[in-house]
Parts: C-alpha cells; sequence; structure tokens
C-alpha cells in the first residue's frame, strides 16, 4: 500500500520546518522529528537507517551509491533544549506560530531550521541535477544532551558499513547578528574540572584545631583564575578559564566545614589540549594540597578537543555561496561553545555556517522567514558548486 502524501511540500524549508518544530522532541526524547524526516527523505529516494544507540534517536540518509569517493555531508541535530515556563512565552513553543516575518518556537534557531533547509535543498537537487557522487545526510537526537551516543554513534556506525563523508557542513547557527555574516572554521576545545577539598571541621573560634578546606579551595581558585593561558593565535581567541561554583552547605557561621566542591570550566584554543590542561590543573591543586594540609580531589571531563579547519576549498567554497545569496563575505571564526563539528573532524573536513542564532534557547526562539529560504538557497548553491 503506497505511503500517504504529505500535507506539505517537503522541498518548501519553511513548511518542514514548522512540521518539526510541532514535535517536542526536547533531549533525549524523538518527538516524532527523526520519524518525520524519514518519511520525507525515502520518499525523496534517500536510503534511510535509523541508528539508535543507547536509547539515542539518529538517522542516516544517502542519496546515491554507498562508499562513493564524492559525497558531501550535512550535519545537524533535531532535539531541543527544555522550553522553561511555557507560561513565558507569547506563543506556543510547539506551535510554529508565524508572525511579523518570523517563525516561532523551540528549535527554529537552534537548528530545526537548517535541517530543513538542508533537507529540502538537497530533495531538490538530487531530483533535478542527480550528481555523480552521493548526498549524506547524518542527523540527531541527542547534540543538547551529553552527545556520546548521537553524531559519534552515526560515525561508529558509517564506519562499520564503509559509508564515508568526503567533506561535511554543520548547519548549527552561526551569526551573530547579520545573515551571512560569519561561518565556523574551527571551535576551542572544552573541559569542566569538578574539585573537592577535604579538610578537618572544626569551631571557627579555634582554627587551629581544623584544617579549613576553603581556604585551600579559595587559594586554588584565585591562582587557576589569575593565570594566562595564553594570548591567542591565528585563528583563535585567547582561552579562558571560568570558575562556575564553590559549594560549602554550610549553615552556620561559627562552624569551620570539613568539605567543599568547586568547579572550573575551561574553554581552550589550539596552543592547549585536553591532556595538558588536566596535567597543569592536577599540578596546581598538588601545591596548594601541599601548602595547606587539605587534601584536594579532581575529577575531569574533556567535552572536546580544540580543532582547526584550515582554510582552503571548502571554506572558500562556501563562503562563495554565502556571499552569492547574502552579498556578506562570511568572516572564518572558531568562537562560541562546542558542536558535533569536534566529532566530525576525525572523519573529514567539517565547516559550519546556519542562521542567526540570536534568540537560541530563549523564550520565544523565533527566526526571519526569508532567512531559512536564504540558506536553502546557499546550501543548494553549495551542493551545486561541490559537485560541479
Amino acid at each position: 500500500m503506497p505511503a500517504a502524501p504529505l500535507p506539505f511540500d517537503p522541498s518548501d524549508p519553511l513548511a518542514l520546518t514548522a512540521a518539526l518544530i510541532r514535535c517536542p522532541s526536547v533531549t533525549p526524547v524523538e518527538g516524532g522529528a527523526l520519524e518525520l524526516l524519514e518519511t520525507v527523505l525515502t520518499g525523496a529516494g534517500f536510503d534511510c537507517t535509523r541508528v539508535d544507540r543507547a536509547g539515542v534517536p539518529n538517522l542516516f540518509a544517502r542519496w546515491g551509491a554507498r562508499g562513493h569517493p564524492r559525497s558531501f555531508g550535512f550535519n545537524g541535530h533535531t532535539d531541543v533544549v527544555p522550553v522553561g515556563n511555557p507560561a513565558d512565552w507569547s506563543c506556543d513553543p510547539f506551535g510554529a506560530e508565524i508572525r511579523d516575518g518570523r517563525i516561532w518556537g523551540r528549535g527554529a534557531a537552534d537548528m530545526k531550521s537548517a535541517v530543513a533547509a538542508f533537507a529540502a535543498a538537497a530533495i531538490d537537487y538530487v531530483r533535478d541535477t542527480p550528481p555523480d557522487g552521493a548526498v549524506i545526510l547524518t542527523i540527531t537526537g541527542d547534540e543538547e544532551g551529553v552527545g556520546r551516543d548521537g553524531t559519534l554513534a552515526l560515525l561508529d556506525w558509517m564506519a562499520a558499513q564503509g559509508e564515508a563523508m568526503t567533506h561535511c557542513l554543520v548547519g548549527e547557527p552561526t551569526c551573530p547578528d547579520e545573515m551571512g555574516s560569519m561561518m565556523k572554521i574551527g571551535r576551542r576545545g572544552s573541559m569542566t574540572a569538578y574539585v573537592t577539598a577535604q579538610g578537618v571541621q572544626g569551631h571557627s573560634a579555634y582554627p587551629h584545631r581544623a584544617r579549613n578546606p576553603l581556604t585551600a579551595m579559595v587559594r586554588l581558585m584565585d591562582r587557576l583564575a589569575s593565570h594566562t593561558l595564553d594570548t591567542g593565535t591565528d585563528h583563535f581567541d585567547a582561552s579562558t578559564l571560568a570558575i562556575t561554583t564553590i559549594d560549602t552547605g554550610n549553615p552556620a557561621n561559627n562552624v569551620i566545614p570539613a568539605a567543599c566542591r568547586g568547579t572550573v570550566n575551561i574553554r581552550f584554543n589550539d596552543l592547549h589540549s585536553g591532556a595538558s590542561l588536566s596535567a597543569w590543573l592536577r599540578a596546581e591543586a598538588e601545591k596548594v594540597a601541599q601548602e595547606t594540609g587539605v587534601a584536594i580531589g579532581m575529577e575531569i571531563s574533556i567535552s572536546g578537543e580544540s580543532f582547526l579547519t584550515p582554510p582552503g576549498r571548502l571554506s572558500d567554497l562556501v563562503a562563495r555561496a554565502v556571499q552569492a545569496e547574502t552579498n556578506r563575505v562570511p568572516v572564518l571564526s572558531t568562537s562560541g561553545g562546542t558542536s558535533d563539528a569536534r566529532f566530525i573532524k576525525d572523519h573529514c573536513p567539517v565547516v559550519e555556517f546556519g542562521l542567526v542564532g540570536k534568540t537560541m534557547h530563549q523564550v520565544d526562539e523565533n527566526v526571519e522567514i526569508a532567512h531559512i529560504h536564504q540558506l536553502k538557497a546557499i546550501y543548494a548553491r553549495i551542493l551545486r558548486d561541490w559537485f560541479a
């Protein structure tokens, strides 16, 4: 029995964006978003495979021959962050309301519009000018979560199946204020250190009988925050370290606590690695422990290493397409947080270009409708030029 026709044109990026926003796909819930895309892409002739791992939903879609040496890929995610208090929104967070030349809803900016734009561009391209090569879409439902079983699962599955992308474009929002103003050719690394200081509890009037963990914690945090990691590199800003919390849970003003905890987050450039910074953090902690007699423990989580795709064929091709459609030459940037490009860079050269990200993760998230159509045109031009 043939599948029921879709209630919208899948090559219309606005209609597809609206349909995706109406899927309540808050991490880790799939919400119907990947099911919708699988239906849309299968109907357009793509071979689709769900690559779910550890309960995380993922979708692989390919048009063209498996293992073709010329394979252009797009990557994105359909999961979104929680909406917060729905009463704070001026609209239904999952209603995909259209007003004032914008579409409103959770995921409008980050990044269901971009997924819709590259899916629609790919559908049109393979239908109208079938390329000598393959077009691959990798879409995860776990970018806003931990990420261990999202794009990583897709890449692991691709390696096992003999699937590969020659180049990849991630559709994360990259433009700060104006469409076409920025693309990403790399990202800083990110890591978090969870520090525990264990002392000896005592009366604050007799501090010599206690061993104050707060003294050690404050001394360590001051050393870390006062240290200049670097002054930047050719393509990266200076690395940063931020103290994000110091906790004791001590309600008494006359008690020296036995323990306290602190957390620091580091965003680092290509002068460092997670390993080199971990060694520095542990060495500083050991110095303070010896000075104060307070035991200091540390657990470190590395979210991703810094990486750079050197300016060249891929970045030039994307920049030309952006300029042709927006009349702006995008700045080549490595700013911002992490993205799934940090995983893809181990598979193939990768860059990022997407919409204006001003409202991502905010109440009343929205994007300009004209920008969605513009983004589809940019992605379509990239496909034409890449395969030309």
